[in-house]
């Protein structure tokens, strides 16, 4: 099996927008996106498709991708 490599994901929501940024500066990427899976499947492909030409050491198949989400508290109705 080859090592994993992880690579994170920052990622905050912006209510105005209302969508997930999220950037990486290790891959580098970036994109927006209404849910979290969606910018976790949208950074997946970025990733491996910029990853030969950042990374050509890394296998695509070892590849992970972490997100660090940021998001204000949202009180609990009653």
């Amino acid at each position: 099996m080859t090592k994993r490599v992880i690579f994170t994901v920052s990622a905050i929501w912006d209510a105005e927008a209302n969508v997930w940024s999220g950037h990486s500066d290790e891959i580098p990427v970036a994109a927006d996106a209404a849910t979290l899976d969606e910018l976790l499947e949208k950074v997946s492909r970025m990733a491996l498709d910029v990853a030969p030409d950042n990374h050509p050491d890394v296998d695509p198949e070892s590849i992970f991708i972490q997100i660090t989400a940021l998001r204000e508290a949202i009180l609990a109705t009653a």
